[in-house]
């Protein structure tokens, strides 16, 4: 019998590495997800960063589960590198995180990685993934509930409010300088509140 050379058993030994975790069931698999309002693109990465696939998926509750059941296909979801959390990706991030799974912020694509490899919605997902797996993206997102999501709402409200009211009072005082002379000065003699409540009971 033919001795096996050590070039040989090297290439046995990385074949049996290389596959290990696939015969043993244990492949551990990071995602990464490109977010857009209506749809959400996932990629599945294994261990070695060997892309697993790619698939487009609804952004609605059925999408999260369809994409978490995906990804669980290949094996043991361990990551999620989510792009958008704080946006696009916000209800994906709180599904995934409700159902145990970790999730990571990719607050950026890799512009090397676009400019060498292409820019679309499933390489953007394959770089997200490639990110965590690289352990170049960390950052926990935040969960966006609780008191501090609620008072940023308000205030989002309040400034959007204030900022209506400024450019509707700018233009009834545009329309009142062309007014004639008599309405004119009428409503320039009221104070703010009462020059509103006067022009709204105007008629033709």
């Amino acid at each position: 019998m033919a001795e096996t050379s050590m070039t040989d058993q090297r290439d046995i030994v990385d074949h049996i590495r290389d596959n290990a975790g696939e015969v043993a069931g244990e492949v551990v698999v990071t995602g990464g997800v490109d977010t857009h309002k209506d749809t959400h693109t996932a990629a599945a990465v294994d261990e070695r960063g060997r892309v697993l696939g790619t698939r487009a998926f609804p952004a609605d509750t059925a999408g999260y589960a369809a994409l978490r059941g995906w990804l669980a296909g290949f094996g043991v979801v361990g990551t999620v590198g989510v792009e958008g959390t704080g946006s696009y990706g916000a209800g994906l991030t709180r599904y995934l995180t409700g159902h145990g799974v970790p999730v990571v912020e990719v607050n950026q694509p890799d512009r090397h990685a676009r400019r060498r490899k292409g820019k679309t919605d499933a390489q953007d997902a394959i770089n997200a993934a490639h990110a965590v797996a690289s352990g170049r993206c960390e950052a926990t997102p935040k969960a966006g509930t609780g008191p501090a999501a609620s008072i940023a709402a308000l205030r989002t409200a309040l400034s959007s409010a204030v900022k209506s009211r400024t450019a509707a009072r700018n233009q009834l005082d545009s329309l009142i300088v062309t007014a004639p002379a008599k309405l004119r000065e009428t409503l320039a003699a009221l104070s703010s509140t009462k020059r509103i409540t006067a022009c709204a009971r105007l008629r033709p």
